[in-house]
């Protein structure tokens, strides 16, 4: 049996500590990205493409009713000519319309879903936040402490052995 024990690897355990700390440096702020950037989408989603297409549905209604306005004024005057362009103005204007409907409707759809689809991903994101704020940090404490009892174990003398004679 060895009067010590040959311990020989405490800087690799150090190095690990110290590249353990450096990957909670780096992982916390990327992390905290990832949920900001989780909350910009689902801010622009309900706020700004929201609103933005409601202004536009009201915006190309208005266009539409103008148009439709200028055909009937066209159809009072029995100008062929014109009436043939304002037609066409008033089909523009409705395929302008339902597009802006149709992105509306997506927009609506979006923000319904979107918890369903991003929820089990931002569970996992927050494992993860956990994770790096409280157990990894505890993890490089406990190798700190390691280190620490195998050096002071290293220390030790080993005891005296009796001879028997």
């Amino acid at each position: 049996m060895a009067d010590r024990a040959h311990v020989s690897s405490v800087e690799a355990i150090e190095i690990f500590r110290a590249n353990l700390l450096e990957y909670v440096s780096k992982a916390r702020p990327i992390l905290e990205d990832a949920c900001d950037e989780v909350s910009r989408v689902r801010e622009w989603i309900d706020h700004d493409r929201h609103v933005y297409w409601q202004n536009q549905v009201r915006k190309r209604a208005r266009v539409l009713e103008d148009a439709q306005a200028a055909l009937f004024g066209a159809r009072l005057s029995n100008l062929r000519d014109v009436r043939s362009a304002e037609q066409m103005a008033v089909v523009k204007a409705r395929r302008s319309l339902a597009e802006a409907e149709e992105k509306l409707r997506l927009v609506k759809k979006w923000s319904r879903t979107f918890d369903d689809l991003v929820q089990p991903l931002l569970k996992e994101l927050e494992h993860m936040r956990t994770m790096l704020a409280r157990d990894l940090p505890k993890g490089a404490a406990h190798l700190a402490e390691t280190v620490k009892r195998l050096e002071a174990y290293g220390q030790v003398a080993p005891p005296a052995v009796a001879k028997e004679a």
